[in-house]
């Protein structure tokens, strides 16, 4: 749903970027990260290298609210920003932004399985975004803000197809979709920790426990 004129005015009196122009343009002195080389990043396997450790990927909108809350979930000892799904390789995020690369703005999560497991970490990703949006997130519309979970395995996709099915039981439309995770890359340095840098709280996620 787009915003009303009302709601757009409030956004731009207190500043608030809600498209990729201006989240793009809002690097005020790191011009410099403009020619940073983007690095691949294989599909880690749930069966993480470093032991006790898995990795999970979702999008649900801007990564900059996502990253917001991953980062601060029990457990958790990693996250990064990127761009998962599409078919371009080393995107950037112009690119995404022109919508043509097919990718979506992704949260790469690695969680310590002794502390949480990927359920939670799932239900987390239902809770802090509207997964019953079609067409993008709060205001930012478009492929790169829908919903999807990126499953590393078959556990992945089951546990997710369950939540969607608890959810669905409580009267939701879920528009999110499950998607097998493929290549992960990295995006630009500046989008890392955005919120936390700023100061500021994300635009378009809150908490609302779904599942209660």
């Amino acid at each position: 749903m787009k915003p009303s004129f009302i709601s757009i005015g409030v956004l731009l009196i207190f500043g608030t970027n809600v498209n990729c122009t201006n989240r793009g343009n809002s690097r005020a002195g790191e011009e410099g990260n403009n020619d940073s080389v983007k690095t691949q990043f294989n599909m880690d396997k749930n069966s993480d290298s470093a032991q006790h450790t898995q990795t999970a990927y979702f999008a649900g909108g801007c990564f900059w609210g996502t990253q917001y809350y991953f980062e601060k979930a029990k457990g958790v000892i990693d996250t990064k920003v990127g761009y998962m799904g599409g078919h371009t390789n080393n995107p950037t995020y112009e690119q995404v932004c022109s919508h043509t690369t097919g990718h979506y703005e992704t949260i790469k999560v690695v969680f310590d399985t002794r502390i949480t497991n990927y359920e939670t970490m799932a239900k987390l990703f239902f809770d802090i975004h509207d997964p019953t949006q079609t067409d993008g997130q709060g205001p930012d519309i478009g492929q790169q803000y829908m919903s999807v979970v990126f499953y590393a395995d078959s556990n992945q996709k089951q546990i997710a197809e369950k939540l969607i099915a608890l959810l669905e039981v409580k009267g939701y439309k879920i528009a999110t979709r499950l998607l097998p995770a493929t290549t992960f890359w990295q995006a630009e340095e500046y989008h890392e920790h955005h919120y936390d840098r700023e100061g500021t709280t994300p635009y378009c996620h809150k908490y609302t426990d779904r599942f209660r």
